[in-house]
């Protein structure tokens, strides 16, 4: 049945809704109005579609459903224009190397998916991967000595693309043997006070006030702490007996440790790709498009919460905790320190 839309056709539609006028859209188009108008009203009748209606004027009037097809047509064309500009990089065999950086707190697995679909693709390119901070990584794409990177948010430079993949829940951190690791889930005044292990501050000032007014908001109160300079780090500490610490969920722990969600707050760690929006390598808006359904297939057949990077407590039939208070979702952007060289 969708074999009858082609490329087109959406180019013929988006003119068409952009401009919101038959002649100017043939203009652009450089066909005839009487021409697209056909075609248009041919594509509509065929899938049962209303994007547009004809004045008497003979202006065009959006319909709602035209108004909320314009970003998704456009991301078709530019999906096209993608594919075509891969096809013709790997023709000309114009890229050699991608150097590309993850984040300290990025999912490991996510980083290995990023690099086998560029291998499939293009088997000759050599893959140079860094390991550092976001901000670390964000820079070095500014200044040209990276490609691209998966990083954990917050990332302000304004050269950069920023393209969200997704959202993990943050939860606490805690010996095995510890007596609240023995419960479904932990309240937040049972945090006061236990919260010991926190990524040093100095690395990113900004992201540590903004964590510990998270904390305080939530009635979660930290005295002095143990500053760790990498996630293994934060861990070590956690089962030397330092205190409880706070990570994104699904992280690789310690076999003497587990994690547990906090009641009542929905913080979540984001992790995105960026880029330079100026200076990109034909293959990376496409790699981000995989990576985009590689998450998908992940969370396929999981619960819907989860599947939006929402938190789910379900774990042996137990039901997800009342919310303590009506906030949206809480982006906690505590990982985006820098990470120890």
């Amino acid at each position: 049945m969708n074999d009858y839309a082609e490329f087109r056709h959406f180019r013929y539609l988006l003119e068409i809704l952009e401009q919101e006028s038959l002649r100017s859209a043939a203009e652009i188009l450089h066909t005839t109005a009487p021409n697209i108008c056909k075609q248009m009203q041919e594509f509509q009748e065929h899938f049962h579609l209303c994007l547009y209606r004809r004045l008497r004027d003979n202006r065009i009037k959006r319909t709602k459903s035209g108004t909320g097809s314009i970003p998704i047509v456009r991301d078709l064309l530019d999906h096209r224009d993608e594919v075509i500009a891969v096809m013709q990089a790997i023709e000309s065999r114009e890229i050699n190397t991608l150097r590309l950086g993850s984040g300290t707190f990025v999912d490991k697995e996510l980083f290995h998916a990023a690099c086998d679909f560029h291998r499939e693709v293009l088997p000759s390119c050599v893959i140079k991967p860094e390991h550092a901070d976001s901000s670390d990584l964000a820079n070095e794409i500014v200044s040209g000595k990276l490609h691209a990177a998966l990083v954990t948010l917050p990332v302000n430079e304004f050269e950069l693309r920023v393209e969200e993949l997704r959202r993990d829940r943050l939860v606490v951190c805690l010996r095995a043997d510890h007596p609240l690791a023995g419960k479904p889930f932990v309240r937040p005044a049972e945090l006061s006070g236990n919260i010991g292990v926190l990524y040093h501050p100095e690395r990113h000032p900004e992201a540590h006030a903004q964590m510990m007014e998270r904390l305080k908001r939530a009635g979660i109160r930290v005295g002095e702490f143990s500053s760790a300079s990498h996630p293994t780090e934060m861990q070590h500490f956690v089962k030397e007996g330092f205190g409880l610490t706070l990570i994104r969920e699904g992280t690789e722990l310690d076999a003497d440790l587990t994690t547990r969600p906090i009641f009542g707050v929905d913080w979540t760690v984001d992790t995105a790709f960026i880029y330079h929006r100026e200076r990109i390598p034909p293959t990376i808006p496409v790699l981000v498009r995989h990576l985009r359904r590689h998450i998908a297939i992940s969370l396929k057949g999981k619960d819907p919460t989860e599947a939006l990077g929402l938190p789910n407590l379900k774990n042996g039939g137990r039901k997800r905790p009342p919310r303590s208070d009506k906030g949206d979702l809480e982006q906690l952007n505590l990982l985006d320190w820098k990470d120890q060289a």
